[in-house]
């Protein structure tokens, strides 16, 4: 079984590995390609899936006193008010709330169990390739061999590249700020909150606890935005886009106050992948670089953390590595074709162009979301517990 383990990536996923497989008793490195191992990305909810696997880690506590909990998801069409997306985590049959969380705040802790448990860091090391147990970087070198690299290094990864991922890129990203927690009574800090007109203009509102150095409560802001339109956006400056929110969603003008600058706004690039064998010699690929998808149900980091869990227990499980990758890869086969089916499937429900779609989901998805037996099944396709693989899951 491998002793010598190379993680690519110091996102949640590849700190959840590393520590996984540190705690296991085995010598851990992690390759992160910036200078200093840091937190990217916006804010994000983590469902009780992910829950889970913190739980298993003992770190749930210390997330929780930096996160904030999220047990309602609320969206309304503009201009009509219509709710056309109204989830509660009190429907599941075992209800737990998710967290919204900063990335900070997970990175903050991930990363100091990591030091703790042993976990060796070397920066400034961006793999690009990986055979036959060694690691290639962008300037050439080449690693020590390892009994095994895993890959977590995102949805671009050139390794998974390599090896059949074939990233397809969505026309709709969205543009997204960490915001002060608006005082505005109108907002719910135990709600993720949208607005919709049509499937072209959406505007959330999610709450995120806060940053480890720092008490005040944040939120992310996001907006719609195709990624071809993001340098019109950017030239025509904020006013006109405040405007357009604000005619939208006039309670955000409190959150709009806080961005000064087009560079207090990010904008994230969607495509959709599923690498059809995430395992190869020496080699597992997690997290977004083995699948990646739009965020519109929210499973992105809970899947790179489940992928964590059924590595590491299957490595655990099996005597001999090549089992336990194929283990692995089986174990999270269905589960993650299930939601990467249904996040491109809604998708073009909440971000697309025409008129059908938001129609559609207005008046006939909104309703039959009403209906006696949908509210379980919505909060637990949410949750990510549909077709989850734990014994201990919850649904």
């Amino acid at each position: 079984m491998p002793r010598d383990i190379a993680v690519a990536g110091a996102g949640p996923t590849g700190l959840a590995v590393a520590l996984m497989l540190a705690r296991q008793g085995r010598r851990v490195v992690v390759f992160e390609r910036f200078d200093q191992a840091q937190p990217v990305g916006a804010g994000f909810m983590l469902q009780p899936t992910g829950l889970a696997v913190l739980d298993a880690l003992g770190l749930t506590d210390q997330i929780e006193a930096l996160g904030q909990p999220i047990d309602h998801i609320f969206g309304r069409a503009a201009p009509s008010g219509r709710v056309v997306l109204d989830v509660r985590y009190a429907d599941l049959k075992r209800p737990r709330a998710a967290l919204g969380v900063h990335r900070a705040a997970i990175f903050h802790v991930l990363h100091q169990a990591c030091l703790d448990a042993g976990v060796a860091f070397e920066l400034a090391r961006e793999a690009v390739a990986a055979s036959q147990g060694r690691l290639t970087f962008a300037d050439g070198s080449i690693s020590a061999a390892f009994d095994l690299i895993v890959d977590a290094t995102g949805a671009r990864s050139s390794i998974a590249q390599a090896h059949g991922a074939r990233r397809r890129a969505l026309s709709f990203g969205a543009l997204w700020a960490t915001t002060p927690w608006p005082a505005d009574p109108h907002f719910d800090v135990r709600a993720l909150q949208q607005v919709y007109r049509g499937a072209s203009r959406m505007v959330g509102v999610l709450p995120v606890g806060a940053r480890p150095e720092a008490p005040d409560r944040l939120a992310t802001f996001f907006w719609s935005l195709k990624a071809d339109d993001y340098p019109a956006w950017r030239q025509a400056g904020l006013e006109p886009w405040k405007a357009e929110v604000r005619a939208l969603w006039p309670e955000t003008a409190s959150v709009l106050d806080a961005i000064g600058h087009v560079d207090d706004l990010v904008l994230a690039r969607y495509g959709h992948h599923t690498l059809t064998h995430p395992v190869a010699d020496r080699l597992a690929i997690v997290g977004d670089a083995a699948h990646s998808t739009s965020p519109q149900l929210g499973q992105g980091v809970n899947m790179g953390l489940l992928d964590a869990h059924a590595l590491c227990e299957a490595i655990g499980g099996h005597p001999d590595l090549g089992d336990a990758l194929s283990a692995y890869a089986r174990e999270r086969r269905w589960h993650l074709r299930l939601y990467q089916a249904l996040s491109l499937g809604f998708t073009p429900f909440y971000q697309a162009d025409g008129r059908v779609r938001p129609w559609i989901r207005d008046h006939i998805l909104g309703k039959a979301a009403r209906l006696p037996f949908a509210p379980r099944l919505l909060a637990a396709t949410v949750s990510g517990l549909l077709l989850d693989p734990r014994k201990a899951a919850e649904g």
